[in-house]
């Protein structure tokens, strides 16, 4: 299999505003998003709540690119189900989220979505070692879950490993968190190809006034170029 290794931006609405998402999915992704990316916490894995199914349900006709929906909850297994059935393209779990990781990547493919697993900051890149053939993303958290804008933990070192384990596998790179023009070309040039974006995206701009959120996006991408 081949795999498309150009550098996603993924805005994360986690950081849009929330009595608008419909248009601001419409707006970020107009202004050159190429995937949407829907934090789920559940106020026992992470320390904060968020959104469940029938959010995903709701902004989905919304999203012409890929909803990436990151589940930062425990357990998991009993609700990829209901994420699939609501649109999503990838699901990814945490490796720290249950026992039983291979079993959660497994009925998410078999649910229809592409699997993705999540390292928290402390977690080595060894913890995914057993996984790589069952997964389609490794997304390696630079922030700890469960709230946006905090600073950016140095991990290009844990995804330079990653990149080398995973060699020629169709399996992206995700990073999350503390994602700007000044960490960005640390971390593709380490091996990373999907960047979550949250306030670096949508700060200074808004439904009404979207033009900041595509020069927020092309200077991200400027800063690797």
């Amino acid at each position: 299999m081949t795999i498309d290794r150009s550098v996603k931006i993924a805005p994360s609405i986690l950081a849009a505003d929330f009595a608008n998402f419909g248009a601001e999915i419409d707006a970020v992704e107009a202004q050159g998003a190429d995937w949407i990316h829907v934090d789920v916490m559940d106020g026992h894995f992470v320390p904060n709540l968020s959104f469940g199914p029938m959010t995903c349900a709701a902004i989905r006709p919304h999203i012409k690119t890929v909803m990436d929906v990151h589940l930062m909850i425990s357990p998991v297994d009993a609700y990829i189900d209901d994420f699939a059935k609501a649109g999503a393209d990838i699901i990814t779990a945490h490796v720290e989220a249950g026992p039983h990781i291979h079993r959660t990547l497994q009925a998410i493919r078999g649910a229809g979505a592409k699997a993705g697993v999540a390292l928290n900051p402390g977690t080595p890149a060894s913890a995914v070692a057993h996984l790589l053939d069952v997964a389609d993303m490794v997304c390696v958290m630079t922030v700890n879950p469960g709230f946006g804008g905090q600073s950016f933990i140095p991990l290009e070192g844990k995804v330079a490993e990653l990149r080398a384990m995973i060699g020629d596998r169709p399996v992206h790179i995700e990073i999350d968190g503390g994602v700007t023009p000044a960490t960005a070309p640390g971390l593709v040039k380490a091996g990373a190809d999907v960047l979550v974006a949250g306030s670096a995206v949508f700060k200074g701009g808004s439904v009404s006034d979207p033009a900041p959120y595509g020069e927020n996006i092309r200077a991200i991408r400027a800063s690797y170029a």
